[in-house]
């Protein structure tokens, strides 16, 4: 991170998230996961509640310890060095605590949003279908209401922390009519785990493995009315809320995983020696380790940008945009600082002899989950053309700087 650009306060927070990733992670954990041997890390999360790093950005009457977004990329940042399934599993209590924290009741967050930051009830956020990823108003799984309950039915998968969630947050069409609105029809559920519920770990993941990712069943589960969260029909305007922390704890997170493969790569270069020197003296090697620098830093100029400006208050637009634009940023840029990472250090890279291999599979996820870099990109044009072309917006009228500016016969639209 830029130091200068950081406050005291978040300096010795990140003193305080290097010293925890250095020492309470044994690698023993991290090849175990890998190799499927632990499919979810209860230990990484109790040790994260032991230092109250869970909900870090929530208030301190709930457990969190009332931080800042700046915070919270500084650590996803440093945890992104352990992969992606730990750098995930520290970030879903801040995407189902988002939710809790902004339209929860005080109930449910005395219920669910406490017990989680204290690390006594781990959570998961049950978003993707079956049927389709990113048609999120497509959602099939229901919930009807009777008497004191609903009756919730359907399936969720590729949900991370499955394995091992006390209760989910759960999206399901509350308004049946097949002619309804999908935007309203959608309602945001807290869903305790029941002898109802199946979750099966099925998959044999490319990479971020361990972390409890699986399939959901719901089989006529009976939810309380009071476990909704905002109203029926509200899941849509949860949803857009929680976008921010989604997008952003990923944009942040892959810096980590880039970071550390290009640490390896780079140190490599200083001992590895082919036609009788080392080989960062050749500009084939020490421009792709420039390369790899430039796009780190560009990354951490946006993300640190939407990071603030989320803290100042931006509004919601600019938010969702910025977000989007830090997601899918960083997560190519990452992607490619990986690559290069792997071609500095040639075949040895591509073997499990360093980690990079691990980290490039891990990383292949980024432009896949919480919305694919075609989705960032809808949303990233869409809330610029709103801007662009609204009243709001005042600067100089650049057209009438060109020569023939008045020829308006000659501009043509249709």
């Amino acid at each position: 991170m830029y130091d200068y650009l950081l406050s005291e306060e978040n300096k010795k927070f990140r003193e305080e998230i290097r010293k925890f990733v250095k020492n309470a992670v044994p690698p023993s954990l991290i090849k175990k996961m890998d190799r499927d041997e632990i499919r979810y890390p209860s230990e990484w999360l109790n040790a994260l509640a032991k230092q109250n790093l869970i909900g870090i950005r929530f208030p301190k009457e709930y457990g969190g310890r009332g931080l800042n977004w700046e915070s919270e990329i500084i650590a996803q940042e440093e945890i992104g060095v352990l992969g992606s399934s730990l750098a995930c599993l520290f970030s879903l209590p801040s995407i189902c605590g988002e939710a809790l924290n902004f339209f929860g009741t005080e109930e449910q967050k005395q219920k669910y949003l406490k017990p989680m930051c204290e690390g006594k009830k781990f959570t998961a956020e049950a978003l993707t279908e079956p049927r389709g990823g990113s048609d999120f108003f497509g959602a099939t799984c229901t919930a009807k209401k009777e008497s004191d309950y609903y009756i919730l039915k359907g399936e969720k998968r590729f949900v991370v922390g499955a394995e091992g969630a006390d209760f989910f947050l759960v999206y399901a069409k509350t308004n049946l009519d097949p002619n309804a609105d999908p935007r309203t029809a959608l309602s945001l559920f807290i869903v305790d785990r029941t002898e109802d519920i199946t979750t099966e770990y099925l998959y044999g993941l490319l990479g971020t493995r361990g972390g409890g990712a699986g399939r959901i069943k719901f089989k006529d589960v009976e939810v309380p009315h009071e476990n909704i969260i905002l109203g029926e029909g509200m899941g849509g305007k949860i949803f857009y809320q929680m976008m921010v922390p989604e997008r952003l704890t990923t944009a942040s997170g892959f810096i980590g995983l880039a970071r550390a493969c290009l640490q390896i790569a780079t140190k490599y270069s200083t001992k590895r020696k082919a036609f009788g020197q080392t080989i960062k003296n050749f500009e084939g090697v020490s421009f792709m380790i420039a390369d790899s620098i430039t796009l780190l830093d560009a990354t951490r100029a946006i993300v640190y940008n939407t990071a603030k400006s989320i803290d100042l208050g931006a509004p919601p637009a600019l938010q969702r945009r910025l977000v989007s634009e830090s997601k899918k940023f960083s997560t190519k840029a990452g992607w490619k600082v990986i690559n290069n990472a792997m071609q500095v250090m040639g075949g040895i890279g591509y073997t499990t002899v360093y980690p990079i291999e691990r980290l490039m599979r891990d990383a292949r996820i980024g432009e896949l989950w919480t919305g694919t870099s075609e989705i960032m990109n809808l949303i990233i044009q869409h809330e610029y053309y709103k801007e662009i072309l609204s009243e709001k917006w005042f600067g100089r009228d650049v057209e009438q700087d060109a020569i023939d500016s008045e020829a308006e016969e000659e501009k043509h639209y249709g």
